[in-house]
C-alpha cells in the first residue's frame, strides 16, 4: 500500500481570499499509534533526558538504523523529525533494507529522543527501528 501523502491546497475563504492549508507535502504518520513502541527494538526507557543511557559514569548515545522508501519526499520527512539522521542509500545495513529502499542511521543523543523515536514509528513506512551494532 503506498503511504498516504499530505497536498497543499488553496481554499478561498470568503473575504480572506485564498488561504495555503499546508505547508509541506510529504508522507504523514499513521493513524494507528498502538504499535510505534512494537516497532522500536530496544527499551526507551533506559534513555535519560539527553537521550544516554548506562551507568552515570559511563553514559552513551544510542545509535539506531531503519529503512525508508527510495525518495526525497521521505527523507526530507524523517529529516524533518530526526535532524540527526544521515542516510546510506548504497549500503543495506544490519536491518536488511531491501531495493527500493535506503538506509537511515540516527542517535539519541538529542532532546526529545523518546518523542523523536516514537514519531518515526508512528509512519506506516518504517517497519521497525534497531540498535545499530558497530564493528
Amino acid at each position: 500500500m503506498p503511504p498516504r501523502i499530505a497536498y497543499q491546497r488553496l481554499i478561498y475563504l470568503g473575504l480572506m481570499g485564498p488561504v495555503l492549508l499546508s505547508t509541506a507535502c510529504q508522507p504523514i504518520a499513521s493513524e494507528d499509534a498502538s504499535n510505534a513502541l512494537d516497532k522500536i527494538n530496544f527499551d526507551l526507557n533506559e534513555l535519560d533526558d539527553n537521550g544516554l543511557y548506562g551507568p552515570p559514569d559511563g553514559l552513551r548515545s544510542l545509535d539506531y538504523e531503519f529503512c525508508i522508501p527510495e525518495g526525497e519526499v521521505y527523507a526530507q520527512a524523517v529529516k524533518a523529525i530526526d535532524p540527526s539522521l544521515n542516510f546510506y542509500p548504497h549500503s543495506r545495513g544490519r536491518i536488511g533494507c531491501t531495493d527500493g529502499q535506503v538506509l537511515a542511521i540516527g542517535n539519541t543523543h538529542q532532546p526529545n529522543a523518546q518523542d523523536i523515536l516514537l514519531e518515526l514509528a508512528n509512519l506506516d513506512y518504517i517497519e521497525r527501528i534497531e540498535p545499530v551494532v558497530w564493528e
